[in-house]
């Protein structure tokens, strides 16, 4: 019997270590959303036309920003000021969808399509989410298919800024959204194996995950559903 204890206490308490970052994770995601609201609410009223006059430059500028701040989160994930970081970038996040949005909200059923684009990143993240949990698959396998799309994802996204091809930007956004919506499963799937013990960079993750996967779906809705005047 002494055996028995001795062999299951630690099992049970790395399952708890696992459960106690997944709830950590989840509430830290929802806390996010608050700063990338009010950060969306602020971009929607700036003035962004040194991005439509300088498409090349303003994104590369935007892309910059985004990696530094990634950066400052990765470096402070250890402590207090991880958290402040975060929530930090997930601001300045939702003020880099003031562009999107403002396109978005100049179509006839603009709020629309933001609203399915929302709900259907929503339905998307929670039913993937459930999956990786319930089912507690190991999907870790998906790590390095993923990765090298992630890659070529970039390189064809930046390359697009040159040529800024339609066709090809609505091929990009397809397959941005089968690539973020494999890494909810990836990431889910990490954290509930212990392969991610960090609840400040598990949330990045997931909140990377979930902010290109909304952004994606919109240009696509936008593409094939939006009503101009």
């Amino acid at each position: 019997m002494q055996y028995q204890t001795q062999t299951v206490t630690p099992i049970g308490a790395i399952a708890t270590s696992q459960n106690k970052v997944l709830r950590n994770t989840y509430m830290m995601l929802a806390l996010t959303m608050i700063p990338t609201l009010i950060g969306a609410f602020a971009g929607m009223s700036i003035n962004f036309s040194f991005m439509a006059e300088h498409p090349v430059m303003g994104t590369l500028l935007m892309f910059g920003a985004m990696m530094g701040m990634l950066f400052a989160v990765s470096a402070l994930r250890n402590s207090v000021w991880g958290i402040a970081a975060l929530l930090g970038f997930t601001f300045v996040a939702g003020v880099f969808l003031g562009p999107i949005l403002q396109v978005a909200l100049h179509l006839k059923n603009g709020a629309q399509l933001v609203g399915m684009a929302a709900g259907g990143t929503g339905i998307i993240f929670f039913s993937l989410a459930a999956i990786a949990t319930v089912t507690k698959k190991d999907f870790s396998f998906m790590g390095k298919f993923l990765f090298i799309g992630l890659i070529l994802l970039v390189v064809a996204s930046l390359a697009n800024i040159f040529l800024a091809i339609p066709a090809l930007s609505l091929t990009i956004s397809a397959i941005a959204v089968m690539i973020f919506s494999a890494y909810i499963l990836f990431d889910v799937s990490r954290i509930v194996h212990g392969g991610e013990t960090n609840y400040v960079m598990a949330t990045l993750g997931l909140y990377m995950n979930i902010y290109n996967l909304f952004i994606n779906l919109l240009n696509l809705l936008m593409a094939f559903s939006g009503e101009r005047d």
